[in-house]
């Protein structure tokens, strides 16, 4: 890539960075917690190159940052809980796990393959700002390579991302504090996925009962989470260089299959195409069939495509 833009938080260096997400490109930009990596939550390619410039090492699902509740609604199924709450708490640092709208269009990168979806609206003025300018919905986790401290400057993004995405949109310093209260209302029980900058004694107090800790292992909804097991109802074999009887294949780089993630070999795009794929060979291959996949390296976004494919292929 490119030698990373720094571009000013005004009316031109946000008409950029809203062009460079409508080209699929990645652009970092504060929200009042700290800065987001943003690209199109729509575009699987958008996403899997954040995975990819954040080295992150397995597919989690990331919260899409939207600029009002009219937008969120377009994406989520809101009952009258979640929009009592978004009434009190957005903009703000907080994050509701909803019901994904059927049709949403949002990647399954973004939800992890799930059928619920992360959602916030933040808010800080740049990053209202550009979410206005660009039309869409942003999936954003921290501005930061995996496992490093999360930027609150735009130095920081720049110091760690450069020439790894588009461009970074300088707001300037973050409010130092804690990350965005995860608040999931995708069931009967109010739960608490993971505490942040809105106090469960408030939401507790507006909801008029106490929220339930923590979610599932096998099922995690939000970030900072266990990663999710996504299994097909056809059992997965792994590292095949050719289908046995029965089975659907999908082929990587050289190993040709009924389906392939990237001919090319090519890991964004093999990321990009990863949940599509599994549905569709786990529709070719039935309840009772096999899917096999070809090697993948364990390099690079490799092993988030692998940490996937191993979970889907555990003993279940």
């Amino acid at each position: 890539m490119d030698q990373t833009e720094l571009l000013a938080a005004d009316d031109a260096g946000l008409a950029r960075a809203a062009a460079l997400l409508a080209a699929g490109g990645l652009v970092a930009f504060p929200t009042e917690t700290v800065y987001g990596l943003g690209g199109d939550a729509r575009s699987d390619t958008a996403v899997a190159r954040i995975f990819e410039a954040k080295g992150r090492p397995r597919f989690n699902p990331l919260i899409v940052h939207l600029p009002d509740l009219a937008a969120a609604e377009r994406i989520a199924v809101f009952d009258h809980r979640a929009r009592t709450v978004a009434a009190a708490f957005w903009p703000g640092p907080l994050t509701l796990v909803l019901p994904l709208r059927p049709g949403a269009g949002v990647s399954p990168l973004v939800t992890a393959g799930l059928d619920t979806v992360a959602l916030r609206v933040p808010a800080h003025p740049v990053a209202r700002a550009l979410l206005t300018a660009f039309g869409g919905p942003v999936a954003a986790p921290s501005a930061n390579p995996s496992g490093k401290v999360s930027p609150t400057r735009a130095a920081h993004v720049m110091a760690g991302l450069t020439g790894r995405i588009a461009a970074v949109v300088d707001g300037g310093a973050c409010a130092v504090g804690v990350e965005s209260t995860i608040l999931g209302l995708d069931g009967a029980e109010p739960r608490m996925l993971r505490p942040g900058g809105v106090p469960a004694e408030a939401l507790e107090a507006l909801l008029g009962q106490p929220l339930a800790i923590g979610g599932s292992a096998e099922k995690p909804s939000a970030p900072g989470q266990l990663a999710s097991h996504y299994a097909p109802g056809a059992a997965v074999r792994l590292e095949a260089r050719a289908a046995e009887t029965g089975e659907i294949l999908v082929g990587f780089g050289p190993v040709l299959g009924d389906l392939t993630l990237s001919s090319e070999g090519n890991l964004v795009e093999a990321a990009a195409n990863l949940f599509h794929i599994l549905r569709e060979a786990d529709l070719l291959a039935g309840p009772e069939g096999r899917i096999a996949f070809a090697p993948v390296p364990e390099t690079g976004l490799g092993r988030a495509i692998n940490d996937r494919l191993r979970r889907a292929a555990a003993p279940r």
